[in-house]
């Protein structure tokens, strides 16, 4: 993190302080990151990571990536790939990767221990019964009928769950803690289940598996973890943490939570996104319109700008919604200053220069970023007598306060001559196909020797020297600002905006951008930012997915108020 950032303490930082003060840990810092590898890392888990790797940085102390592995129907090893990437990807790197299934036998004994304190006990009720006999949130719960066990029966029913004796659901471990708690966590909670399934990491060797309750609290203890972050949804569940810990009686880290990153035109639920890649909303975890890490990856969002997020977002306890426009305010301001200008034609038509000479092309040196008067880097373009300009760019009949290209109308074609249009070719059916125009050789480089003035200056592309590109123009996946909150009823997938990617083929690009390899970005004059498809891009088949376009929204509405 920066160190303007850390002007002001926020208060997980005044928490930190308090704990160096009275020397609890002996002055130490060492956070964990403990993702759940069933899915790809998004926005939301940025918050978490920034916070997790940025105190600890700013501490001097580590961080480690730990996997919360605990459950084996939903994971996999390319979620466990995609989480290192994306964290290296953000400029963070750990101290040690671990997972909580490092831990299964170690975790193991200690719900022994549990047991032997009489502590836990084997129960044999349904997940159905199970909620009804926990109660509400106003009514107290009522204990099971196994729950006064023997401590021996209890110990040797929890080795036959560990041998693979039972079927999945008949039997759970659970804490004997209160089930008259106003604090529902607390009422006897599930420390683990019999669940038949191979696991990522430790195949068929386990058939239980400990809850995440149970296995978080004592994975951060085993590792020395200091401060355990949380999102606030786990405020509740911290009693629970402690208790674990103080009947263990091993070392006791500090939890603390923060509020969540709830963004707009967007779902954050890991279990709604998958169902949007399951069901085809979109085509893949990478798909642009997804909130992931990886997807903003291959959008061409850059790193610096969604760290700069969520530092402007900053830590809080309180839940809020924040603009999605704030994040993309903040990648545009990074890619004004990285990405060069390059000129594309995306919905191309022809224009010709009956004036100019048919075997002849010149070059033009223009600069990477012209806004910049003090930039030394460039390219030339070449010019000839056709050329390609945007369809929208030509109005045979122009509408009021149109200043481009229209019949008899002079314009400027960028860093190049004035043109005027003089015909057009059309087909059967009216279709122009092509603009016919002159120009002015007196006008080269964008300005005329007598000093006459134009009111609309055009991007362009020699069409001998284009190259053919696709392009994807994305849009929100959502076109509510709040996708699940909706009438009871309706799906959140019934508001998907199924206008949300056109795609644009035959479009002309100017031959400097024949080697723009994925992960460069560009700024497409006119058009916004893009970037090479590293999923769609082949060799000679180039594929550009719009980042952005250049219209800042955020900013125009903080100019508003």
């Amino acid at each position: 993190m920066t160190e303007e950032s850390f002007t002001s303490k926020n208060f997980i930082e005044e928490i930190i302080d308090e704990h160096n003060r009275t020397g609890r840990f002996g002055g130490k810092v060492k956070t964990r990151f403990p993702p759940e590898p069933n899915g790809y890392l998004h926005i939301g888990h940025c918050k978490a990571l920034v916070i997790d790797f940025g105190i600890a940085e700013k501490y001097g102390g580590t961080t480690n990536l730990r996997y919360d592995d605990t459950n084996p129907v939903k994971e996999d090893t390319e979620y466990v790939d995609a989480i290192k990437e994306d964290i290296h990807w953000l400029g963070f790197d750990y101290a040690n990767e671990l997972y909580a299934s490092d831990y299964f036998e170690a975790l193991y004994e200690m719900a022994v221990k549990l047991i032997k304190k009489g502590k836990a006990y084997v129960d044999e009720l349904t997940a159905e019964e199970m909620r009804e006999y926990r109660g509400t949130l106003t009514e107290g719960g009522k204990n099971s009928p196994w729950r006064e066990r023997s401590i021996e029966e209890n110990l040797e029913l929890f080795e036959r769950m560990r041998r693979g004796e039972f079927a999945d659901g008949t039997k759970t471990l659970r804490a004997k803690i209160d089930m008259a708690s106003p604090n529902i966590n607390m009422r006897d909670p599930v420390m683990y289940r019999v669940m038949h399934a191979t696991h990522h990491r430790t195949g068929d060797k386990w058939c239980i598996y400990p809850m995440y309750d149970f296995a978080h609290g004592q994975s951060d203890s085993i590792e020395g973890i200091t401060h355990s972050m949380c999102s606030l949804e786990y405020e509740n569940h911290r009693p629970l943490y402690d208790w674990f810990l103080d009947e263990l009686e091993i070392f006791h880290p500090q939890q603390i939570e923060f509020s969540r990153l709830n963004m707009t035109h967007t779902v954050m639920s890991k279990r709604k996104l998958r169902l949007l890649v399951e069901q085809g909303y979109v085509d893949s975890w990478i798909d642009p319109r997804m909130p992931t890490l990886a997807a903003m990856r291959r959008a061409g969002y850059p790193p610096k700008a969604i760290r700069a997020f969520i530092e402007a977002v900053g830590v809080a306890k309180n839940e809020s919604f924040v603009d999605v426009e704030l994040l993309e305010h903040f990648v545009r301001d990074q890619l004004n200053q990285t990405a060069p200008r390059r000129m594309a034609i995306l919905r191309p038509i022809k224009l010709v220069i009956d004036n100019y000479p048919a075997d002849q092309t010149e070059e033009f040196w223009v600069s990477d970023f012209p806004q910049n008067p003090e930039c030394t880097t460039g390219r030339m373009v070449p010019f000839s007598r056709e050329l390609y300009i945007e369809q929208d760019d030509f109005m045979e009949n122009p509408v009021p306060k149109y200043f481009r290209l229209s019949p008899e109308r002079e314009v400027r074609l960028m860093n190049a001559y004035f043109v005027t249009a003089v015909s057009m070719d059309k087909d059967a059916e009216g279709k122009i196909l092509a603009v016919h125009c002159t120009y002015d050789p007196d006008t080269r480089g964008g300005n005329a020797a007598d000093g006459r003035k134009v009111k609309g200056t055009i991007h362009w592309v020699s069409a001998p020297h284009a190259i053919n590109a696709e392009v994807h123009l994305y849009d929100y996946l959502f076109k509510d600002e709040h996708p699940e909150d909706l009438p009871e009823g309706e799906l959140f997938t019934d508001h998907v905006n199924k206008n949300s990617l056109e795609v644009l083929v035959g479009c002309k690009l100017e031959p400097a951008l024949a080697e723009a390899k994925p992960g460069q970005p560009w700024q497409f004059v006119r058009n916004g930012y893009f970037n090479a498809d590293s999923f769609n891009s082949k060799p000679g088949e180039l594929v550009f997915i719009r980042t952005l376009s250049l219209v800042d929204s955020w900013a125009k509405q903080q100019a508003q108020k």
